[in-house]
């Protein structure tokens, strides 16, 4: 399996790459070169924004200055239209304890929200340490996104974490802030995420290789043989269907020794929810297998519909790359709560591709961010279910067992040190990895259900 998926073959498109090699997909067809653009420029455009507003001391912390301020914010103000917030800072190992609270404003009315707490989720979820991304110079520490939805003012506030305690005092160790003090270089992040490109054209929903820029080309590129090239969508395919596939990847064994994988879910594309490819990074990052899945929520509230859920992705994307300073969606994988199932970062949703999903635990992983929050709130069914039947497909491709464990090697982190053999689920939640509430309580209780379901899925 391995030997397959690190060949290589020419796919034929607008940037003209020699791309690492996809699964075949019963039924799949390649863009024609050279053929007539049934999409003109207008639909690759994917507008959005970011605004970054620097805090400043807020009440008595005026004094201070923004380097002595436990707390700061921002007044209420009209700003441009957005529908994300998130808050960065300068040092990406600086951890902000305290509380990050916002309120803000629907577009074109006067009703302003109540306070809401963005999570202040302090780099667990990140590339691993020394990794290139990591150490690229441009990583900033950065809370948890939240959605708030289409919103033309904003108010926020920012407190740091006053025990009492004498423990974190001006000789604090690295990544612990004295006690009372927020990290340097806050900026409230305001994401606009745009709107999709309309449709245009009687085949606007698979545009010609023609039609798309180099890097959509690229990204679309590495999931030719599952959906042609520009594809809003991979089909889903039938557990004989894939097994069959799969069968022929590997050189055609023995009919009578099916392979344990489940059914290809319909999963939607980086083009299907309009991610802008200008943003990331030109390059695909690779790892050599997918021995474990991380399950996530992506902490950015409930207030969606599933309609919205790719002006979400695009938004989170976005704050990932401009605001956080990643080369790309940090998840591989997103669901929503009507369990659709989305493509994350780019490289090839069949492929293992090297996310920055779970501090430590990147390499021979994937991450599923379920889209929401899920410490309070029971996760929907339709999710759960998604969770299940995409695991069961790409785990399957690696020949893992949804219910058994596995061993990966710690990259660093505050619950193993780095080298470290590690025993975990093969189905994990972020927090088995990583001390922190991700995925939320009410989702890590229904893993054991996704376990079930997904061996079941696979025949097991």
């Amino acid at each position: 399996m391995r030997g397959f998926l690190a060949s290589s073959i020419g796919v034929t498109c607008a940037a003209a790459l020699a791309l690492p090699l996809t699964l075949p997909s019963s039924g799949a067809r390649a863009a024609t070169p050279g053929a007539p653009s049934a999409a003109g420029p207008a639909a690759e455009a994917v507008p959005g924004s970011t605004q970054s507003l620097p805090l400043t001391p807020l009440g008595s912390d005026r004094s201070l200055g923004s380097a002595g301020a436990g707390e700061q914010g921002l007044a209420r103000r009209d700003v441009r239209p957005f529908s994300l917030v998130g808050v960065v800072w300068n040092d990406p190992e600086a951890e902000l304890h305290g509380t990050v609270q916002v309120r803000t404003r629907a577009t074109g009315t006067t009703t302003w929200s109540g306070w809401q707490n963005v999570e202040t989720h302090n780099h667990e979820h990140a590339a691993d340490p020394g990794t290139p991304e990591r150490a690229a110079g441009a990583v900033r520490g950065s809370t948890a996104p939240l959605w708030v939805g289409d919103s033309d003012g904003v108010e926020l506030r920012v407190r740091a974490e006053r025990t009492g305690s004498t423990d974190r005092a001006a000789t604090a160790p690295e990544g612990l802030l004295p006690e009372g003090l927020l990290p340097e270089g806050m900026h409230l992040e305001l994401v606009d995420p745009g709107d999709e490109a309309p449709p245009q054209g009687p085949q606007a929903e698979v545009p010609r290789a023609t039609a798309l820029s180099a890097a959509s080309a690229a990204a679309s590129a590495v999931n030719a043989d599952l959906a042609p090239i520009g594809a809003p969508v991979i089909p889903e395919l039938t557990k004989k269907q894939t097994e069959d596939d799969l069968i022929a990847a590997r050189g055609g064994p023995p009919a009578k020794a099916r392979p344990f994988v489940g059914p290809r879910p319909r999963i939607i594309t980086r083009k299907g929810w309009g991610a802008d490819e200008k943003l990331r990074e030109k390059d695909f990052a690779y790892t050599k297998t997918v021995k474990a899945a991380f399950v996530h929520h992506s902490a950015s509230g409930n207030n969606y519909r599933c309609a919205e859920a790719g002006a979400v992705l695009r938004s989170i994307y976005r704050f990932h790359v401009k605001s956080s300073g990643w080369r790309d969606f940090g998840y591989n994988f997103a669901v929503d709560r009507c369990g659709n199932i989305y493509e994350g970062r780019a490289g090839g949703v069949a492929k293992p591709v090297l996310g920055a999903h779970t501090l430590g635990f990147n390499t021979d992983s994937m991450g599923i961010a379920v889209l929401g929050t899920y410490s309070n709130s029971t996760p929907p069914k339709a999710a759960v279910n998604a969770v299940a039947r995409l695991t069961a497909w790409k785990l399957g491709l690696y020949g893992a067992n949804p219910r058994g464990t596995t061993y990966l090697k710690s990259g660093g982190g505050n619950l193993y040190t780095k080298g470290k053999n590690v025993r975990l689920n093969v189905i994990s939640g972020h927090r088995d990895g990583f001390a922190t509430e991700c995925p939320g309580s009410r989702l890590y209780g229904k893993l054991g259900k996704a376990r079930s379901t997904s061996a079941r899925f696979q025949g097991r």
